[in-house]
């Protein structure tokens, strides 16, 4: 059993929400925790292994990619830990949970890494914005806004990527 799917265990505090509520919350936030720490080192597979004639503009863009989704990992682990959850977030905790697909191996081309990232983005897209309407269905407002704030920026930087394809 990954850590993602046993039941999340929550310990004492004086927060609002109860024990039951914040153990379906941070249940769907290690998953969440999961999949940002694996999309980030994707942004860096994509950086340090780019080649081609975009090679300058494309390892910034990846370096950018890489620095802004990291920001979130800390967001959502100490989300885990304001809940009174544990947050697991190792990278072989991360990898057993993460709903992202492998990143292929052996890329260089820097049109197949921004396909790369540009799928992975999509389904990481999706799930935040999933959990916005599963926490506010929840009744949990503070981890909604949590998720409705990953997602402009995760929109965004699926917009910066996919116009990388364009022309």
């Amino acid at each position: 059993m990954t850590t993602a799917t046993k039941e999340a265990k929550t310990y004492h505090s004086k927060i609002d929400l109860s024990d039951d509520l914040r153990k379906k919350v941070v249940a769907k936030l290690q998953i969440t925790l999961a999949a940002t720490a694996d999309l980030t080192s994707m942004a860096k597979q994509a950086h340090w292994n780019v080649k081609g004639s975009r090679f300058y503009q494309l390892h910034i863009l990846f370096d950018e990619t890489y620095n802004e989704i990291n920001e979130y990992i800390d967001m959502v682990a100490e989300r885990i830990t304001a809940l009174s959850g544990y947050a697991h977030g190792t990278v072989r905790m991360s990898a057993k949970a993460s709903p992202l697909p492998e990143y292929p191996d052996n890329i260089t081309c820097g049109e197949k890494h921004l396909e790369a990232l540009i799928e992975r983005y999509a389904i990481y897209a999706k799930h935040v914005r999933e959990h916005i309407d599963a926490m506010t269905n929840l009744g949990d407002a503070g981890t909604a806004d949590m998720y409705t704030e990953i997602s402009r920026a995760v929109d965004k930087r699926l917009w910066f990527l996919e116009a990388h394809l364009e022309g």
